[in-house]
Parts: structure tokens; sequence; C-alpha cells
């Protein structure tokens, strides 16, 4: 055992001594960062606010860039809104429909006869009238038939008088009792063969100028022509399908509409009546009238697919101004609401309390109307009551009011979108927008009256 207390063992080291030291912390570098980072969110949303308390109070009615007096909690800012005045008058019931412009009378212009068309005597467009000249087919062949007919009624006449010749000399020698009775009776029946032999020869005379009358091509009506279909040169049959040329009549006109069958029974009642129904046709953006004319008359079936009916409005187009074919918005006057206050269509505001208006009273303070409305269109509101003529509706900007608030009226017109649908109501019931008003024809409830 002596020589292990002879060994050199090693001296036992401790854990810190024999762990590696660590890096000197950095602590204090993450803490001023944080530190900068948040003094700055701080100055940054402080200025945005401050910013938009300033614009605020800038654009607040009758404020300006500092405090005042009126910014306390209580403070009723001033509301700047367009007005309008009620007025007294009558609101017209209109149906509408989309209808197409028809002509009243369409030909299509044929040759009667073959032959060569050596000439022309209209212009593509042009207007004429009943009779007029409009080509020519090359007529000899005709006229020969004619002279051809002619030559042989006169043969026919010649002969004709030379058998009446021998009938008188046979009558003579019959009464003198040289020839026998059948002798002269078979005379007298060939007189009467040339006599049939004649009429139709006349016959064939009148029908050969008839021929030759139909290569004069004249224009059956009156109306506007088309473009022309065959070329001056070209041979024309009486079988040809496509026609020399097509003739519109356009004075007058007429324009076919369909409605809701629900809208018959109205219309029916105002025909039985009597009255005529005055009929607009407006274009296709339904904005500005076209022509005006009157209802001629209704189809005698519904359409059981669409549940509509057709009508037939005439109209004289002294200016041409409708063309077959043409697709138009057509207002049928029904009927007329009288003794109306009239006001604008923006005026009219619904909400939980049911239809009503803003009126601007003493001291420019706006104060809620409940009305009834009797009839609307898209431009105009007549109502039964809760409104007098003359009394200040508000007509844009209720959005920003409540009852009893004050306001700064200015006499305008409310903006409204630009609708392809604008013009007069197609019959629509009391209080309810029109089938083509625009979106804002009907003024929802305001945030105001809600509250």
């Amino acid at each position: 055992m002596a020589h292990l207390k002879s060994l050199d063992l090693p001296e036992p080291v401790s854990r810190e001594e024999a762990a590696p030291r660590p890096a000197k912390s950095r602590w204090w570098i993450w803490l001023l960062v944080l530190g900068i980072v948040a003094v700055g969110a701080w100055y940054y949303y402080a200025g945005r606010s401050k910013a938009q308390a300033e614009n605020s109070r800038a654009n607040a009615p009758g404020g300006g860039g500092g405090y005042g007096q009126n910014d306390g909690p209580g403070f009723n800012p001033i509301v700047p809104v367009v007005v309008a005045t009620a007025q007294h008058g009558d609101v017209p019931i209109y149906f509408t429909g989309l209808g197409t412009v028809t002509a009243f009378n369409t030909v299509t212009v044929h040759s009667r006869v073959d032959g060569q068309l050596v000439s022309v005597a209209f212009k593509e467009g042009q207007f004429v009238h009943q009779g007029d000249v409009l080509a020519q087919i090359d007529p000899r062949p005709f006229q020969v038939v004619l002279e051809q007919a002619e030559g042989a009624m006169a043969k026919d006449q010649a002969q004709r008088k030379d058998a009446e010749t021998n009938f008188e000399r046979f009558k003579l020698l019959f009464n003198e009792g040289v020839i026998p009775k059948q002798q002269l009776d078979t005379q007298q029946a060939q007189v009467g063969q040339f006599d049939g032999a004649i009429k139709t020869d006349q016959a064939m005379i009148d029908s050969a100028k008839l021929q030759l009358s139909f290569t004069h091509i004249t224009a059956p009506i009156s109306g506007r022509i088309g473009l022309r279909l065959v070329d001056a040169g070209n041979m024309v049959h009486a079988t040809d399908a496509g026609g020399l040329l097509v003739i519109t009549q356009l004075q007058p006109i007429s324009v076919v509409f369909s409605l809701p069958q629900d809208q018959l029974p109205q219309v029916v009642a105002k025909l039985r009546a009597g009255g005529q129904l005055p009929v607009m046709a407006y274009d296709r953006d339904d904005t500005a009238k076209i022509a005006s004319g009157t209802l001629a008359s209704i189809d005698n079936q519904i359409d059981t697919t669409t549940g509509t009916y057709k009508l037939k409005a005439v109209f004289s187009n002294d200016n041409n101004i409708l063309f077959p074919n043409q697709f138009v918005n057509v207002h049928l006057l029904v009927d007329t609401k009288r003794n109306l206050t009239v006001v604008p269509v923006t005026a009219i505001q619904r909400g939980p309390q049911g239809t009503y208006v803003y009126a601007v009273e003493h001291n420019n303070v706006a104060k809620i109307h409940t009305v009834t409305v009797a009839q609307s269109t898209n431009e105009n509101a007549g109502l039964s009551s809760g409104l007098n003529p003359g009394d200040t509706v508000v007509i844009d900007g209720q959005d920003k009011l409540q009852d009893g608030s004050q306001v700064n009226p200015n006499f305008g017109t409310p903006r409204r979108a630009a609708s392809p649908n604008a013009g007069p109501n197609a019959g629509n019931n009391p209080g309810t927008p029109a089938p083509n008003a625009p979106p804002n024809a009907t003024a929802q409830p305001s945030r105001g009256a809600t509250r």
C-alpha cells in the first residue's frame, strides 16, 4: 500500500473554474432601443389625433380652425341642405313599355311581267307618292302582242260585216220564197259567231294593253324607298322573290308595345269610355321625347309566356323621326291625379314611422311631417295629406338630419344619378318607386329618422 500513497493525483477543479466564462451581457442596449421606439410611436399617434381634431373643427358648419364656444357636448351643428317648395298641381299616371316602330304599310314592288329592266326612275331613300313611275321594262314585245290582237279584231269585224250583208240578202230571198228557212238561219248564226269572235278579240286587245301598262312600274303607296334591289339592264320576272324595291309608309306610322296584363282593365275602361289615350314615344335612354300619338287598338289575346298584351299606337310622324323596326320607350297616359301637393320625389323618406318628409319651418328648423303619397313618378310625388302647398321641404342632405335639426337651406336641385330609364312613371302604386326609376328616385330612411 506504500506505493499507492506515493502516487501523485491531480488536484480537483471547481465547477466554476471548469466551465468557460460567458461573454459580457448587453441587455441594456435592447432596453434603450425599445424605449426609443415607444417614444416615437407616442409622438406619431399624438400628432395624428391632433390633426384629425383640427380638421373636424375646420369642416364643421360655421366652424374654424380653432376651438370655439360651440364645441361643447350639447352643440347642435347647422346642417347645409338643398330644399324645394311644395306646389299645388296634378300628377299624371303613365304605363310604360318597350315598343317597336312598325311601318303603317310596307310594299315590296315586283314586276308583273317578264322583260328587261331598261331604266330606273327613282333614287334610294327617295320619298315618292302613289302613282309615281319607278322603273321601265322594255315595252316592245308587249306592243307587238297588242298590234296582233288589234289585227285579229279588224279581220273578224270585216268578216262579220260580210256575214251581216249576206244575212240581209237572204232575208229578201226568203221572203220571195227563193231559199229555205234553214239557209237563212244558218247565215244568222254565222253573224253571231263573228260577234263572239270580235268580243274575244277585244278581250285580247285589253289584255295586251294591260300587259303593256305593266311595263311602267309605278308606286302603289306613298312612302320612302329603300335600297335598290335590281339594277337597270337585268332581266326581271314576275316570279322573282326579292322584288325590285321596298316602299315603307312613314306618315302615319305605328308603334306596337306591350304592357302587363294587370294593367289591361284600366286601359280597356278608358277606351270604352270613348276617350283617346295619349301615347308618347321616348328614345332608347327614356330621357327625350321623340313623338306624340294616340292609342289605336288592343290585341285580342294575352301572351301566356310573358303575361303581357300588345297595343298599337299611331303617330303622324310629320318630321319622319320614327323609322320602322326602331326600339322606343312608350308612355301611355291613362289617368291624372288632380289637386295634390307636388314635391320632388327625392324629398320622400321612409322609416319605422312610415312615409315622411323634412319640412323647414321658422328659424330654419327641420321638422318631420308624416305624409301620404297618392301618386309618384320618377321626378315628382303627389301628396294627399301631411303637407301644404308653399311649404319648404328638404330634397338633399336628409341623412344628416334629425327632427329639430338646425339647417342652412339652399334652393336647388337634388343630386341624382343618371339613369337610362328616366321619364314618366309606369303607373306605379302610390308610395312605391317607379319600376324604371333610378336607384335614388325613392329616398331611403335617413339615419337621423331612425335614431
